[in-house]
């Protein structure tokens, strides 16, 4: 039973994680277990929570002031505030360590052992403990004891050298992706590596240690470019919104505005060339193939963008569609949030805190036809779970928990 009286939902129903992560990496990663039914103590110092709680505006104008940022991050959690630098609060956390079955933490490399929360401690009390630490670099390497942020990281793992306009062209330059990919990505990864560590721990009843690092996993993400360059030698460079590989896939301007062409194999550059009236591309030794259309990219382009500038965008999509060929327009977010198809997935969702307080959030992408991701708790407020979670989990005394939190040991919401 989840807090309220709640059943549990979701295929991971049952499962207690204790989050110490903050930010955003080990966050990500503790929601997505959570939406899959998950029980999620989050642990934050007394008096300022996690970080994320301040970086705004946009805030929440309910009391709380928390940030929209928090908010995409930390749903279906209980906030449990704890001051680790102080010996008893250090030792709750190692007790609700013991009843748990996953801990997340993102602390520098060595930086729990002081408190007693480090994996060879816990582990040998708790052996089926799955324990994952997120840091910018890993637990060894050269770089093990440097922070690591998403833009620092998305910058050192190449990615920046791929996202952007091409040398000689007006906004040249390496960009970094609009969202946080590789604090994202790092998540997802932590979150599928304790799946993995839970089906070991069912055969064999024991926990790990897994350590992940968000340079190696966006690394890991350079995909079929750091394989151009590994099985061909290839150094990828940044080609704006044109595809290393693929003609046509990139954006073309029409008559009224701009669209996207994703044509992924020769059938169905033939159907786009007869679209528009231009099979003699098509029958053009140079553009025949996937291949040779990737070496004569330049000619090609011309070609097409002289006859893509006399379409109006939604005749030319509407005519793809018809022919089953991908195409789509440039949607700001506003305009993709709003699209009926979103809408149909179910993927917006609205939370609402015990003030009433609306919180509107992004769901669990994947679709399950048994066990569906469950919304049941929103973003909590700093402390706000703090008493029932050590009266209930911790098996501490309401008295107690009073005299810690008179104490500043932990902190209770209001």
């Amino acid at each position: 039973m989840s807090n309220g009286g709640t059943r549990m939902a979701g295929p991971l129903a049952g499962l207690k994680v204790l989050d110490l992560s903050r930010v955003l990496a080990g966050p990500w990663a503790a929601q997505i277990l959570g939406d899959l039914g998950a029980e999620v103590f989050k642990i934050e110092p007394p008096g300022q929570g996690d970080d994320t709680r301040h970086w705004g505006p946009p805030f929440l104008e309910d009391g709380s002031h928390d940030s929209a940022y928090y908010l995409c991050t930390n749903r279906n959690k209980r906030s449990v505030a704890i001051d680790l630098a102080q010996p008893e609060g250090a030792a709750i956390v190692q007790r609700l360590a013991g009843q748990c079955d996953v801990l997340l933490e993102n602390f520098r490399v060595g930086g729990l052992v002081k408190y007693g929360l480090d994996y060879p401690a816990l582990s040998a009390r708790h052996p089926g403990l799955i324990y994952c630490s997120i840091t910018g670099f890993g637990q060894t390497g050269p770089y093990r004891e440097r922070g690591g942020y998403d833009f620092l990281i998305q910058g050192m793992s190449g990615l920046m050298s791929v996202t952007g306009r091409p040398d000689a062209q007006p906004g040249e330059g390496p960009l970094k992706v609009g969202i946080p990919t590789s604090d994202l990505s790092t998540g997802m990864y932590a979150a599928i590596s304790i799946l993995a560590a839970l089906r070991h721990r069912d055969a064999t009843g024991r926990g790990q240690h897994i350590d992940c690092a968000l340079l190696d996993s966006q690394v890991s993400l350079l995909a079929n470019q750091a394989s151009n360059f590994l099985n061909g030698g290839r150094v990828p460079r940044r080609l704006g919104n044109e595809h290393p590989n693929m003609v046509p896939y990139q954006d073309f301007t029409t008559a009224d505005g701009t669209v996207l062409v994703a044509l992924g194999n020769d059938r169905q550059f033939r159907d786009f060339c007869a679209l528009l009236g231009r099979e003699d591309l098509a029958r053009d030794a140079r553009f025949a193939d996937t291949a040779g259309r990737s070496v004569n990219r330049a000619p090609l382009q011309r070609e097409l963008r002289a006859e893509l500038a006399k379409w109006q965008s939604g005749d030319l999509l509407s005519r793809m569609e018809a022919a089953k060929l991908p195409g789509g327009r440039v949607n700001e977010i506003p305009e993709i949030l709003a699209d009926p198809h979103i809408d149909a997935r179910g993927l917006i969702r609205t939370l609402h805190r015990d003030d009433g307080t609306t919180v509107r959030v992004l769901g669990f992408p994947g679709k399950f036809s048994t066990t569906p991701a469950s919304y049941r708790q929103p973003p909590p407020r700093l402390g706000q779970h703090t008493v029932e979670v050590l009266r209930d989990v911790a098996g501490l005394g309401v008295e107690e928990i009073e005299n810690l939190a008179n104490r500043g040991i932990v902190g209770t919401d209001g």
